[in-house]
């Protein structure tokens, strides 16, 4: 009997050792990957728009059934509207986009803190300082739309994050560069200015008034770039669909540096937006698509009225409200999981929006890269790369300091990333979180931390999601693969 002692011993470490093996095993089968394949970065796709009519369309006001057609625009990222982009090599243009998403991030904050700091001294279908997607080329999504009487298209850039529709107008103090001829109000028999004791009028953040008793705007920007002219109403025309009397800003004085584009057409929260006032026309919802544009050619798009938010498989999390701030769309996050397990550290209180409209997290489509508070953003660092040890690191490229050595590779496995928001949990595809910054296999895990409260939810992020504003219902939507 004494002799089993060994044996017993012996047994003991392989139990143990069998248990330790059977633990690791367990614990790797739980961690969720998915397949990744390389693609470089793109070059600039030469413009071609399917959605430019000449002839008229329907007034929407006259219409007896105002949510009876849907209408579906293109939009380019502003890369291809840009002169020197055929000239440039993509990781140029992608660094410049980099350089352009830190200033829109550094705009959108400023103007945040701005409302904060004023709280705190007071404690029918179809398919003044406000952040300005056209700030150094920023905003990153145009498309192409009428206005006036007849209907001249122009480019107009899309922004979440802007209130005023603005463009240049003639005659011109100073106009900077565009793609087609500026706009001639004389020779619209629709545009009509509007007074200085209009409520619109009074809704300006720094309103002005001429001598003929006609309101004038003043939208300015973060690096000094602005715009100033008369404010007005005009039709706007989408397609073969026109929308009548939308206040607009008609610029004469147009100085920075912008691209390409006539103007911006402001799709934020507030009342001055497109949606704030034609909202009532197209059942107060609209969305968004924004393809990869390294693994895809097809155009990105946006869809106005209740077919935006048709979409069977989204899921959906509650609008809410900051009282200091109207523009921008802010909602809840709850946490962020890598490889199918929460990450400690980054819990709800990271992303509070408090009683001075301080924080929060806000959706935005003209900011590229996705802005997390730094503690939040180092917990999600440091976990995606606990789960990437194998890759073979590189160095640091702009603003991302997780960056990969993946040359020679056609496809790799990525942990899982997925946004827990309220009420909704998206499940980032691979391409929107590690991505390709030259073309010679560098990919960087595309956040950034931020030391300013707000987190911004980017355009790289939403890629591929069709992002619905239901703005009927205070909600927005993320849909995956709604760009089919």
């Amino acid at each position: 009997m004494k002799g089993n002692g060994k044996p017993k011993s012996v047994h003991t470490v392989l139990f143990f050792t069998f248990l330790a093996i059977s633990i690791s095993i367990s614990s790797s089968s739980t961690l969720q990957y998915q397949s990744l394949i390389l693609n470089s970065l793109p070059k600039p796709q030469s413009l071609s728009w399917n959605n430019e009519k000449t002839g008229t369309g329907p007034d929407l006001e006259s219409e007896t059934d105002p949510y009876s057609n849907t209408l579906s625009l293109d939009l380019h990222h502003v890369d291809n509207l840009s002169p020197s982009a055929f000239n440039s090599t993509p990781e140029s243009l992608f660094k410049l986009r980099l350089q352009r998403d830190a200033v829109r991030v550094k705009t959108l904050t400023t103007i945040a803190a701005v409302a904060v700091g004023n709280a705190s001294r007071n404690k029918r279908d179809f398919s003044s300082s406000v952040v300005s997607g056209l700030t150094q080329g920023s905003g990153e999504y145009f498309t192409r739309l009428g206005i006036g009487t007849p209907a001249k298209f122009a480019y107009m850039v899309l922004d979440t994050g802007s209130d005023i529709v603005w463009l240049q107008c003639s005659p011109c103090k100073k106009c900077y560069s565009q793609t087609d001829p500026v706009f001639d109000p004389a020779k619209s028999s629709s545009y009509l200015g509007v007074s200085c004791d209009s409520p619109r009028c009074r809704r300006l953040d720094s309103p002005g008034c001429n001598n003929r008793q006609k309101c004038l705007y003043q939208v300015s920007y973060g690096d000094g770039s602005f715009t100033v002219g008369d404010f007005s109403t005009e039709t706007l025309t989408f397609g073969r669909n026109r929308v009548k009397n939308i206040a607009i800003g008609c610029g004469h004085d147009n100085e920075g540096l912008f691209i390409g584009a006539a103007g911006l057409l402001g799709l934020g929260r507030g009342k001055l937006s497109f949606p704030g006032q034609a909202g009532s026309r197209f059942g107060n919802k609209f969305s968004y698509c924004l393809v990869d544009r390294s693994a895809s050619s097809r155009s990105s798009s946006i869809i106005f009225g209740k077919s935006a938010a048709t979409t069977r498989n989204a899921v959906f999390t509650p609008l809410l409200i900051n009282p200091k701030l109207d523009t921008f769309y802010y909602v809840g996050l709850n946490g962020i999981s890598v490889g199918g397990t929460r990450v400690a550290g980054i819990t709800p209180s990271l992303f509070n929006l408090d009683s001075y409209g301080d924080g929060g997290v806000i959706v935005d489509s003209g900011t590229s890269v996705t802005r997390l508070n730094q503690p939040a953003y180092i917990a999600l660092r440091d976990a995606f790369r606990a789960r990437t040890s194998n890759f073979k690191r590189a160095q640091d490229f702009s603003l991302f300091d997780t960056c990969f050595d993946l040359s020679g590779m056609t496809e790799v496995k990525v942990p899982t990333v997925v946004l827990h928001f309220t009420n909704a949990d998206v499940s980032l595809p691979a391409s929107n979180y590690l991505i390709p910054v030259d073309t010679d296999g560098k990919f960087c895990f595309a956040f950034a931390g931020t030391r300013i409260g707000m987190t911004i939810i980017g355009n790289i992020q939403q890629q591929s999601f069709r992002v619905v504003f239901d703005l009927a219902n205070s909600r927005v939507g993320f849909a995956p693969r709604g760009c089919a």
